[in-house]
């Protein structure tokens, strides 16, 4: 292998994205050869030993790709230091796998875990632009002009205006006094759709995630996963 930089060897070996791999490296996490490396500059090779969190990391050939359905209660970082329930728990194959973004822990649905750090850079860098599908339950019954507000992008985070979203009501349950609709965005800021919902007045009492890109979870009960097919493996990479 040549030298290459070593947030780049960090992200293959599927510690993390690129990005979440500099984080480490500055944060003082990563050795190389016995010494703690905090330059990202850095470049390394199959020849040297780098360790993460004191465990050595290696290359691996063999790229794994897992579909989960998250149950709500779990989180979805690959280190835990409050003691919460995490998604690897649920996933247990002989392999350093990490989830592809975050899901927030009282979000169900569709999370992608991998060994593969440039699909990891791939699907959660913001100009890749990958769908994913929202199902959004809101209390209250949401009319037109909300949905149209959210199509057309609302303020979040003081300030920041979302994209266009692909936004349609499913059901509106009078009895019940709740909407349920569906949202499809590429972006991936946090509890976003929970903030939309805000914007326009209407607080999420759940939200499930369907589909990342073209992959969906409808046939995968709440806490199953399932090993991707060739097919769904070639959309995404």
């Amino acid at each position: 292998m040549e030298e290459e930089r070593l947030q780049k060897y960090l992200a293959k070996c599927g510690i993390a994205s690129r990005r979440k791999c500099e984080e480490y490296i500055l944060l003082g996490k990563v050795e190389v050869n016995g010494k703690i490396v905090t330059e990202l500059g850095t470049k390394v090779s199959s020849k040297d030993v780098v360790k993460f969190n004191g465990k050595r990391v290696k290359y691996e050939d063999e790229k794994v790709y897992i579909l989960l359905n998250k149950p709500i209660g779990y989180v979805t970082t690959a280190h835990e230091q409050f003691g919460r329930d995490k998604v690897l728990d649920l996933v247990k194959i002989n392999k350093r796998i990490v989830p592809v973004g975050r899901l927030d822990m009282y979000t169900s649905g569709a999370l992608i875990l991998t060994n593969d750090g440039e699909l990891v850079n791939k699907l959660t860098h913001p100009k890749n632009e990958v769908d994913k599908t929202y199902n959004a339950t809101v209390r209250g019954k949401i009319t037109d002009d909300k949905i149209e507000l959210l199509k057309n992008g609302v303020e979040i985070d003081d300030g920041y205006i979302t994209k266009p979203a692909k936004v349609k009501i499913l059901k509106i349950d009078e009895e019940k006094n709740l909407s349920r609709i569906q949202i499809t965005i590429h972006e991936g800021k946090n509890r976003q759709v929970r903030k939309m919902c805000e914007a326009v007045g209407y607080k999420v009492i759940a939200l499930h995630r369907s589909k990342i890109g073209n992959i969906d979870v409808k046939d995968l009960k709440i806490g199953e996963w399932r090993y991707l097919s060739d097919s769904e493996i070639e959309k995404l990479i």
